[in-house]
């Protein structure tokens, strides 16, 4: 279940408001936690769009999608930057916000900006993700930014997403990482070590997945100590008025 955590004072963002940060992880909720915004880490996502719903008020300065993500393009590496230039979900198309979205890429060293896709499960496979990546043209797949756009969408509120490639294209999530996804976002360690007692030929490629993982971790790090308070939405905010692109 989504869950809204409040986190020091609020920010002074745009239009004076707070900015909502959605993750799908609690290590990632751990990495904004201390920003001044609010966060809702939506773990499997079954209740996100109700609970992004109800932290909206006339308070809120937009909303954005912070975390991990799936490589699709084959050139992506763990640890890269991916800063949305528009978010899919089925066949709807719902553009970021340009200006925040061209400052988030241009302060995160190494970004680049691109669609995303959101999904409602893992994309695990290779040959998924090289169907998905053909359908689309997405860079990279999630499993929140769809639902943070329709929802900032349908409120005119400014959207933008940060998602960092955590597993490429060129290699599939091995079952004990799937395992290990508990359903509030947190890591079922036990889970973890279970499955890998039962197709210990999985090892290698978990440890590939920890060491992908640590890299996609420092880049979320560095570029919210980059970013600072607002990650982004202020400095554009004081500056320019925003389009409500979605």
């Amino acid at each position: 279940m989504g869950d809204v955590a409040r986190r020091g004072p609020r920010a002074s963002l745009f239009g004076g408001g707070f900015l909502i940060v959605v993750v799908g992880l609690a290590f990632e909720a751990k990495i904004v936690a201390d920003a001044g915004m609010r966060v809702i880490c939506s773990g499997d996502g079954r209740n996100l769009a109700a609970s992004l719903t109800q932290a909206i008020d006339d308070e809120c300065g937009g909303l954005i999608s912070f975390g991990v993500a799936g490589g699709l393009h084959p050139d992506l590496e763990p640890g890269t930057c991916v800063v949305a230039a528009e978010i899919l979900s089925g066949s709807a198309r719902f553009p970021t916000d340009p200006t925040w979205s061209r400052k988030l890429a241009d302060t995160i060293p190494g970004a680049v900006r691109g669609a995303i896709v959101g999904v409602p499960k893992p994309v695990a496979h290779t040959a998924a993700k090289r169907s998905l990546h053909d359908s689309t043209g997405a860079l990279a797949v999630d499993m929140e930014s769809h639902i943070v756009a329709e929802i900032g969408a349908a409120h005119a509120l400014p959207v933008a997403a940060i998602r960092v490639i955590t597993d490429p294209a060129d290699r599939a999530l091995p079952k004990a990482a799937l395992a290990a996804m508990r359903p509030n976002g947190t890591t079922d360690i036990l889970a973890m070590v279970r499955q890998v007692m039962r197709q210990p030929k999985e090892l290698p490629a978990l440890m590939r997945t920890a060491l992908d993982a640590r890299a996609a971790r420092a880049t979320l790090v560095r570029g919210r100590r980059l970013l600072g308070p607002g990650l982004g939405l202020a400095e554009f905010a004081a500056s320019a008025t925003p389009s409500f692109g979605g």
